[in-house]
């Protein structure tokens, strides 16, 4: 019998913007901050703006 190691580890996880998000909704639920919803949630949306910003600076350098 063969005794395989399998250590398939990704390096995923949260991140510092899933974090950050968190944190502002745990703070904007308990009444910690007031602020719009939009703001709270700007982490994530800024993440996705971050994204588009890199794939356009590769498509730029790459043309």
């Amino acid at each position: 019998m063969k005794n395989r190691d399998n250590n398939n580890a990704t390096g995923g996880g949260i991140g510092l913007f899933g974090i950050l998000t968190i944190i502002f909704i745990i703070l904007k639920v308990a009444k910690v901050i007031d602020w719009p919803w939009i703001w709270v949630l700007a982490p994530t949306w800024g993440s996705v703006l971050l994204m588009i910003l890199i794939i356009l600076i590769i498509y730029v350098i790459s043309r």
